[in-house]
């Protein structure tokens, strides 16, 4: 257990000091409360603040302008607010670039000036020729909030493709553009959620979308009937054609896309954010639809393909995954041969690239990168500067270089030439910065969690950090859906570490960093592991007296906001201040909006009685008390956030400032034309970084520097 007479004593100077800095009681607005019950398997539930789901109510805007309202009078007072966000515009105001790609005779690359909201696409013919811009986004809305997708382009170059987003919405629309000559055709989609876009030749592409549905639905209702579509160019839409779709089944995900000779056509279907199943169709021998792999036990991609066979990135028998390859006519685990077998760490990805193989491994959360032939023999490591990030190791079977990007927590992206005969890596791009990265440090620690496990964390900091147990620090997790927390520069978290803030990661259970075993340890009935996880991280950094819980800060966004929620609620004492940001916050009602169905293969669903029963244990909604005593609390959400709808937020913020006694800040921060965070402007990313670290500061008692 973590309760130690340390933490008590370091309560008792938390609240202290809370009492001498707090600014006057905060006069929080209204909310109503509703009789809105529901009867869980006996179990009757109050859910008052139901009113606030409807995000197209009179009602509803109006609290959230008065919510608003509060928030900035709040932050205003804050004497510092506006030179932090002073210097995080000059801090982001450097040149920023992504790694080249070739299509036809051009390479392309993405550029950031400084503090353009959107990244500009450019072309240029050869390394050393002249940049062209391709497409703008900054000059399709004055605010940013229009974000086209990366371009698919055909194997000839004539045509691309891109995906339309707007505010920050899952929803996107299809454009079609003539490479040379930039101009869009007539050709329009609409309805796209969740979706590639794979050309068949010049003549049209597949892509995958939902029905079309009224305006007032778009954010929040369940998106059902995901069907795979082909585009023939210069026709309506109206006329594709449902290539692949699964009418007994509506809540089911389905995308689809050809190897890059156009031999296959791969079909992924999924019920949820883990598990898939496999069909492939024969493009040659226009044969039709076959299963290649059954659902939706295991992981499957479809790297490419060797001729007639399918090479295979899979977890059926290795939950670190394994290559295999398949013959899509005799599919049978029996007859799959063994291309690069499981290892203890995990094969996170496979690129293809000059008909090489080049695999990335997860060692102990970092990448390991290396080459591989088509038949699974090791030709060399890809040596990388240290404990970091790399990605972008694709290409086409034709290149004979390619171009990698490589980050830490001290070095901003970086990007790398890779000669692919040679193995010989090169700085590309590097970019300025208006700080010096070898002025901060990471070290990788392990702690024991309750049950024993031993969970790294990532501690970041300043050179020079006296461990006296009084430092502020920021502790970030997720812990789910697979996904790893690997290294990585960010501008923001740099701000934090320049004012003297110590950042820390976990790898926290339900991530996939050391495999599937990993992730199924911190999902379903495992998810109190994932609390568990922090806990343990808290309780090591004060035994080793980097901070104590009166300068310790919690911070998580979509289902790490759950976590940010499920940690207050669970110990509010080991945190001063709370950040969840589009956290999944009302565990019994998630699966009624949008894709939130798709998360039931994670958490469980409160309409079946053993999930509900462990759902209800820790949903952060139900499990404030009344007289209890909270963390400053900034929730941050977005009126265009359709993937975690907005109603999280709102009601949690209701249930905390009811039920919070003490005069810590409760409140919540609503930006318009946002959504869940991708594709969001420069100039919004700014203002809410500041808004946080303001807070955040504030709240823990540091001085601006």
């Amino acid at each position: 257990m973590i309760y130690t007479k340390k933490i008590t004593v370091f309560i008792a100077v938390s609240i202290a000091c809370m009492m001498s800095t707090s600014q006057a009681q905060i006069k929080y607005p209204p909310t109503k409360k509703v009789p809105q019950t529901d009867n869980y398997f006996g179990t009757v539930i109050a859910d008052p603040y139901r009113w606030l789901e409807d995000d197209n109510s009179a009602e509803t805007k109006a609290w959230v302008k008065d919510q608003n309202v509060v928030t900035n009078n709040y932050l205003s007072k804050i004497p510092y607010r506006a030179a932090v966000k002073k210097r995080l515009e000059e801090m982001w105001n450097y040149t920023k670039y992504s790694s080249p790609f070739k299509e036809g005779d051009y390479y392309y690359f993405y550029k950031n000036d400084g503090l353009q909201n959107q990244s500009v696409l450019y072309r240029q013919i050869g390394l050393q020729g002249l940049p062209e811009v391709f497409i703008d986004a900054n000059s399709m809305s004055k605010d940013g909030t229009i974000v086209p997708g990366v371009p698919s382009f055909t194997k000839s170059a004539k045509y691309c493709a891109y995906l339309l987003s707007s505010s920050g919405s899952d929803w996107q629309e299809a454009y079609i553009m003539d490479v040379k000559t930039k101009q869009l055709l007539p050709d329009k989609l609409q309805w796209i959620k969740f979706s590639g876009i794979s050309w068949k030749g010049d003549e049209g592409f597949f892509y995958s979308r939902y029905p079309q549905e009224e305006a007032k639905n778009l954010l929040s209702k369940k998106n059902e009937f995901h069907k795979l579509y082909y585009h023939q160019l210069g026709t309506p839409q109206a006329a594709d054609k449902i290539i692949f779709e699964d009418n007994n089944h509506p809540l089911r995900t389905i995308s689809g896309g050809l190897t890059e000779d156009n031999r296959f056509l791969i079909v992924h279907m999924s019920e949820g954010t883990s598990g898939v199943e496999l069909w492939v169709k024969d493009m040659v021998a226009d044969a039709p639809f076959s299963l290649l792999i059954k659902g939706f036990d295991s992981e499957a991609d479809v790297i490419d393909n060797d001729a007639d066979r399918l090479l295979v990135r899979t977890t059926i028998d290795a939950p670190n995954y394994k290559l295999v390859s398949i013959d899509p006519k005799n599919p049978a685990k029996e007859n799959w041969i063994e291309i690069i077998p499981a290892q203890n760490k995990l094969l996170e990805s496979i690129g293809t690239a000059g008909k090489k193989l080049m695999a990335t491994y997860l060692e102990n959360a970092s990448s390991r990168v290396y080459q591989f032939n088509y038949k699974g023999h090791l030709e060399k490591e890809i040596k990388l500067p240290g404990l970091g990030t790399a990605s972008g190791f694709n290409g086409k079977i034709t290149d004979k270089e390619i171009f990698y990007s490589y980050t830490s927590f001290n070095t901003p992206n970086t990007i790398f030439r890779y000669d692919i005969s040679s193995g010989n890596s090169e700085v590309f791009r590097k970019p300025e910065l208006q700080l010096n990265p070898a002025d901060y440090v990471t070290v990788q620690l392990f702690f024991k969690s309750k049950d024993g496990a031993a969970v790294p964390m990532f501690i970041t900091y300043k050179k020079g950090l006296q461990l006296n147990g009084n430092n502020p620090t920021l502790i970030y997790g997720y812990g789910g859906f697979n996904i790893p927390l690997t290294p990585a520069f960010n501008i923001s978290n740099a701000f934090f570490l320049d004012q003297g803030g110590v950042y820390v990661t976990v790898t926290l259970r339900g991530g996939n960093e050391y495999g599937e075993d990993w992730h199924k340890a911190g999902m379903l009935q495992n998810k109190q592991n994932v609390f568990n996880d922090i806990y343990g991280a808290v309780q090591f950094l004060i035994d080793n007296k980097y901070t104590n819980p009166s300068k310790l800060a919690i911070r998580g966004g979509s289902n790490g906001g759950l976590l940010v929620g499920a940690c207050i609620t669970q110990h509010p004492e080991l945190f001063k201040v709370a950040i969840p940001q589009v956290g999944v916050l009302d565990m019994l009602r998630y699966h009624l909006f949008t894709i939130g169905w798709a998360w039931a293969v994670e958490y469980g669903r409160s309409d079946k009685n053993e999930d509900f029963e462990n759902l209800y244990k820790y949903s952060p909604l139900h499990n404030l008390k009344k007289g209890a005593s909270y963390p400053a609390t900034l929730i941050t959400t977005a009126d265009h956030d359709d993937r975690v709808v907005p109603a999280h937020s709102f009601k949690f913020a209701a249930s905390l400032q009811e039920m919070n006694n003490n005069s810590n800040p409760t409140l919540i921060r609503i930006e318009s034309k946002a959504g869940h965070g991708a594709g969001k402007p420069t100039s919004k990313v700014i203002e809410e970084a500041a808004d946080i670290w303001s807070f955040v500061m504030w709240n823990l008692g540091m001085k601006f520097i």
